[in-house]
This record gives structure tokens, C-alpha cells and sequence, in this order.
């Protein structure tokens, strides 16, 4: 447990550089510190920086009820923030498992007892990572276009190949954004590939980008051997499932991580975890369908106990015959279409062999799924 004095004080716009075991990492922090709230941690994605990943979706009117009730800090990789300048010559870079691991200093530093993670991408992986390793800090997770899994042979392949062939802009580009979003969305892409080549140090989103693709695979599910003396079978193990806390995922049906979300999905904890597949989104859905993205927000923090005196805004849903999905209606933002938005859910339960079949849900149920279950269930054999 992380103790604190700061509670109940408030730190707005605190801007700083906390040192860490492993360099050090800007952060931002704003809000009135509460005992009992946690702060909205967030993390962003390779390329970006808390301005560029998060400033759309923390602007964004139907926010400010979430941040008057939370504190936020926004975290940002070394070397990382707007005007960093080159890491020294034959600095060693830190691993994502270092880097989450660095959150540790943070909450520290800030005096912050428990989190809700809020991570994209690169971050969406640090901040799963530490969920993972230090369970009593987190008390929930909202994880955009997280990769569970490590490189594979063929992965890195591709890899150096792309390295060799393309810029790092356009290599950053192509793991941020779909092919269809690249080729039709040339106002956003544009705008992007201008921040990376003009606002980040390239060098130093290289080395961000190089420990990315050198990552472990997140272990959701470990084996724990039971001794021989409690049972009369030997070498007999159960399966722990060691990520604890609540979990919202999320991605963009055309976001290149959709695979990679669906597969996290099913690794996790099917009564702790909602997968949200939004419908005609793209790469990074927090700037594509900020709207739609806070109200699942909103009833997944309200499912934990908090804003119960939020307005929270009903929405119209419909259930389609082939699958159990909720269209959610409203006019699009992105500049290349006038189509309407959906957004789907889908909310899956678990068997002996770990498949799991659609199940009809709506957005209370990303709320009333997480009344529901106890602390107690959170162990699966």
C-alpha cells in the first residue's frame, strides 16, 4: 500500500519529471486528490504523447463529468513529451515490463493509492502489465487496441523488413491507423504524420518503438503446482487468473489491433471483462468517436461503485438477429463520411474449454456487470 499525505489536496496542472528506476518520465497532474477515489491513470501509444493520444477525448464536454469527480495523471515515456530532446548516447532504453514497473515511482510521487488505468496501444500493454504485477493498485482498466502477445518470428521479420523500406513516420503510421483509414482519411492522417515528424524526437520514439516490439507476452492465466502431500495425484496444477481488476476493452472495427483486442478478450476474466468493438471507427477511437467512447466510460466507472449521481445520457439500442450488438446512433465526426456511428458490444461468457459464446448486453450492463461480481470470484481453477 502506498502512503500518502496529499489527499484531499489539491494539485492541479502539476507538471513534472519524476524520476524512476528507469529514467525519468514526464507527467501531468491534475485534479483534487480524494481517499476514496482512485486517479485516472493514463498511458499512450507509440508515436504520441499525452497531448496528441489523449487531448481530444480529456477536451471533450461530456468528460468534464468524470474529471470533476477524479484526478488525472498523464504519463508519458522518456523522452517522449513535446520538445525532449535526444537520450544520450548508449542510454539503454527501458523494457515495457521496466517501464510499468516505473509506475510504481509515479504513484509514489504523486501520493496516488489506487488507479484506473487508461492505456492505447503501447500504453494500453505497460498498463495491463502492471495491473498484472501489482493488483492492489488498480481498480480498473480501459485498454484501447492492446496486443497481448509478444512478437513472433514472422512478426519481426516483417519488422526489420518495414525498417528497411519505409520511414518512421509511415511505420508509425501503419501501426496507429487501418489501411482503409490511411487511404481515406487524409485530413487525420495527415495531421498525424505531422506531429510525429515535427513534434517528436525521432530518435527517441525509435527506441519507444524498438522496446514495443520486443515485448513479452502478458501472462493473464498462470499454473501453480499443488504439492503432492494435498493430493494423491502428482505434478497436479490449477490455473490462477492473476488479472483481478474490472476490464473494458476497446477497439475500432477498423483499427489494426482488432484481432489482437479480440484475443486479449479471450485470455481475460470473462466475468470481469466487456469487449467494446466500435462500428465504422478507426485506429485510434478516443479521437474518432470521443462521445461514444466517454459514455462507456462512464457506466464502466459508474459499475464500479462511483459517479452514481452522474447524468448519464440514455442511449437508443437496438439488438441485430445475427449477433448480440448495441448500435449506438449519432452523427460522425471523422471528415471523410456524414454515415451515422454505431458502436457494438460484446459481452461474452466462458466454458470448460475457455470459448466463448455472444450474450446480449447494453451499455447498463458494462455498469451492472461489475456490481455483480465479488472479489470472491476472481479465482478461476
Amino acid at each position: 500500500m502506498i502512503s500518502s499525505n496529499l489527499f484531499a489536496c489539491n494539485i492541479s496542472d502539476c507538471d513534472e519529471h519524476v524520476e524512476t528506476q528507469y529514467g525519468n518520465v514526464h507527467c501531468i497532474m491534475t485534479g483534487t486528490l480524494k481517499a476514496n477515489h482512485p486517479a485516472i491513470l493514463t498511458f499512450h501509444d507509440v508515436g504520441l504523447n499525452h497531448k496528441s493520444c489523449f487531448e481530444t477525448l480529456f477536451n471533450h464536454q461530456d468528460m468534464h463529468e468524470i474529471i470533476r469527480h477524479f484526478p488525472v495523471c498523464h504519463v508519458e515515456a522518456p523522452g517522449q513529451h513535446e520538445a525532449a530532446k535526444t537520450l544520450p548516447a548508449g542510454h539503454t532504453y527501458p523494457t515495457m515490463d521496466q517501464l510499468s514497473e516505473a509506475l510504481l515511482s509515479v504513484l509514489k510521487h504523486f501520493g496516488l493509492r489506487s488507479v484506473i488505468g487508461l492505456g492505447v496501444g503501447a500504453g494500453a500493454y505497460i498498463l495491463a502489465r502492471f495491473a498484472l504485477n501489482h493488483p492492489d493498485l488498480v481498480d480498473g482498466l480501459v485498454l484501447i487496441n492492446i496486443n497481448p502477445s509478444a512478437e513472433g518470428l514472422m512478426d519481426t521479420f516483417a519488422t526489420k523488413i518495414t525498417g528497411w523500406t519505409q520511414t518512421l513516420p509511415d511505420t508509425i503510421i501503419a501501426h496507429l491507423f487501418g489501411k482503409d483509414e490511411i487511404l481515406t482519411n487524409h485530413d487525420l492522417i495527415a495531421t498525424y504524420r505531422h506531429h510525429i515528424t515535427t513534434t517528436m524526437n525521432q530518435a527517441n520514439v525509435s527506441q519507444f518503438f524498438r522496446s514495443y516490439n520486443h515485448r513479452n507476452a502478458l501472462e493473464f492465466v498462470k499454473p501453480f503446482l499443488i504439492p503432492d502431500h494435498m493430493f494423491s495425484l502428482s505434478d497436479c496444477f490449477i490455473f490462477l487468473l492473476v488479472c483481478r481488476c474490472s476490464t473494458l476493452l476497446i477497439v475500432g472495427d477498423h483499427s489494426p489491433a482488432v484481432d489482437a483486442v479480440v484475443d486479449c478478450n479471450s485470455k481475460l476474466n470473462p466475468t470481469k471483462t466487456t469487449l467494446l468493438k466500435m462500428a465504422d471507427c478507426g485506429g485510434l477511437p478516443q479521437v474518432d468517436q470521443p462521445a461514444k467512447l466517454i459514455e462507456a466510460f462512464k457506466y464502466f466507472i459508474q459499475g464500479m461503485g462511483y459517479l452514481s449521481s452522474a447524468s448519464m445520457t440514455r442511449l437508443r439500442s437496438r439488438t441485430t438477429s445475427s449477433s448480440s450488438l448495441m448500435s449506438l446512433d449519432g452523427p460522425r465526426s471523422r471528415a471523410h463520411t456524414n454515415e451515422l456511428q454505431r458502436s457494438q458490444i460484446s459481452s461474452h461468457s466462458n466454458d470448460e474449454k475457455r470459448v466463448r459464446s455472444h450474450t446480449d448486453v447494453s451499455m447498463d450492463s458494462i455498469s451492472s456487470a461489475n456490481q455483480s461480481v465479488s472479489k470472491a470470484t476472481e479465482v478461476a481453477c
